[in-house]
């Protein structure tokens, strides 16, 4: 089974593979990049920053017709001394805005002349801080390390683009609006690169280019004797170093709609059974709920600390909420959209199993929208967890501001607990192991 195979649908122009986005990359030439349904849905009109021209930048304002920006690498945006736009994003996609800049080798910075010599400056790796002024018309973006494997956005896209294509991390990207004004649709956006004979693809297709055996090793599985039953455990490592793990039970062709968790990586919850969330409880309600149903899949994502924030930044956010402020407040103040979570890994995972029918253990909205923009038909089943005194004013806020299901019990202590987790090493443990070649002498562990 190929971890990379993907059903979404295609949106092409020319029959358009990553290679020929490549090649007109390199020669200079615009591309549209079409991001997930789970996300945007939108396509942009993109351009390597380096070679920018007056041309190219009167097509996308005339042809586009949404904001110019230029995306590029944090070390661009770092040398340039670029800060943010504001303090406290809280852009619903996490979009990193700088202040906003100009060439001085501009007159008044807004003609497409104007706006390509600024954008080649910010390519450009002689140009100083100083020699841009802000504010000015051109918007630079600051894409996340990792790029597309960590936040499958046009910004990161784009400059994985110019990164496969041997040039400066950095590309003018303009979204793309219709004659009514509203974000294109894919047959536009098909319409719009045949008439522009320009390639087309998608953030999926270059995810999966990065995917590709070339780039990162192939998925590793292996038998994972649990409490819960005898899982298969497959592993992924993606092409920006995160791995992800696919815990199956049974086997899932014989089931039209198994249970599947997609839960996000929590290290306080799931490792040290933190209160202060319900992710714990989660995992180890849904890991027996598949167990005694003998059929279904955990899907761990990873990078989801936090919400997506990591783990140094959520003990911030505990911090901030120890002081009075909710968990989505805490997020915002530090500069981290609410939710950052991207869960293109979790429908690649869907996409390896070769499940086009799930039933989803979650509260979480969210979850079951993306499954459902990426063609992925979903029954949503309630993980009904403690409510705990620790955790209730964190849950009622993702109940309020998130749209979350709060379905455990109304009281808050005593709350029912989890099964027991056990650290010793059992005698049918030992006899695994020893069936692996992996055996250790309990007293030396």
């Amino acid at each position: 089974m190929d971890i990379n195979a993907r059903s979404v649908g295609r949106v092409t122009g020319k029959n358009s593979t990553v290679d020929d986005a490549i090649r007109a990359f390199t020669a200079g030439e615009l591309v549209i990049i079409v991001d997930d349904a789970s996300r945007e849905n939108e396509g942009d009109l993109v351009v390597a920053a380096e070679f920018a021209t007056a041309a190219h930048l009167n097509t996308m304002i005339n042809e586009g017709r949404g904001l110019v920006c230029v995306a590029a690498d944090g070390s661009i945006i770092d040398r340039l001394n670029l800060p943010q736009m504001v303090e406290s994003n809280s852009d619903s996609h996490g979009t990193a805005f700088t202040v906003s800049v100009d060439s001085v080798a501009t007159g008044t910075g807004i003609s497409a002349a104007d706006r390509a010599t600024t954008v080649r400056a910010i390519a450009d790796p002689a140009t100083q801080p100083a020699q841009l002024r802000r504010p000015g018309h051109i918007f630079p973006l600051r894409a996340v390390d990792g790029g597309v494997r960590v936040r499958r956005g046009h910004t990161e896209a784009s400059v994985d683009l110019a990164r496969l294509s041997g040039l400066t991390p950095a590309a003018a990207i303009c979204e793309v609006l219709d004659d009514e004004g509203s974000a294109a649709d894919g047959a536009y956006l098909r319409r719009l690169a045949r008439r522009l004979d320009i390639p087309l693809i998608t953030v999926a297709e270059l995810v999966a280019h990065l995917d590709a055996p070339d780039h990162v090793e192939p998925p590793v599985g292996a038998r994972l004797p649990t409490r819960y039953g005898t899982f298969s455990a497959v592993a992924h490592r993606d092409s920006s170093g995160t791995e992800h793990l696919a815990l199956i039970l049974g086997d899932l062709a014989t089931v039209d709609a198994p249970l599947v968790r997609v839960h996000s990586e929590c290290l306080t919850g799931d490792v040290l059974g933190s209160w202060r969330c319900d992710c714990g409880d989660q995992l180890d309600l849904a890991l027996a709920e598949i167990g005694a149903a003998g059929v279904g899949a955990v899907l761990y994502v990873r990078g989801h600390e936090g919400r997506g924030i990591g783990l140094f930044e959520k003990i911030k956010a505990y911090a901030l909420q120890d002081t009075g402020y909710d968990t989505v407040e805490a997020n915002v103040l530090l500069g981290h959209p609410v939710d950052a979570r991207d869960y293109g890994p979790a429908v690649d995972m869907l996409r390896m199993l070769e499940l086009g029918r799930v039933r989803l253990l979650s509260n979480n909205p969210d979850k079951l929208t993306a499954l459902e923009r990426a063609g992925i038909e979903v029954e949503l089943v309630p993980l009904r967890t403690p409510v705990r005194t620790d955790n209730r004013a964190y849950l009622e806020t993702k109940t309020r501001l998130l749209g979350h299901g709060l379905d455990g019990p109304t009281g808050c202590a005593p709350a029912p607990e989890p099964p027991t987790r056990q650290f010793g090493t059992t005698d049918g443990d030992i006899t695994a192991l020893e069936s692996t070649g992996h055996a250790k002498r309990k007293e030396s562990a």
